[in-house]
């Protein structure tokens, strides 16, 4: 496996981490906003 090949690899596994870390961190911004708990609870 050439150097290019594993610099493609690692960067298509970066772009998965991220992109699902971000849906995550986006779900976390919005239960907070809304008063809403991550597991679907609610605190009240």
């Amino acid at each position: 496996m050439t150097l290019t090949q594993k610099r493609i690899l690692i960067l298509i596994a970066v772009i998965l981490i991220a992109a699902v870390l971000g849906r995550l961190a986006v779900r976390a911004v919005m239960n907070l906003l809304l008063g809403g708990t991550l597991s679907g609870g609610n605190f009240l």
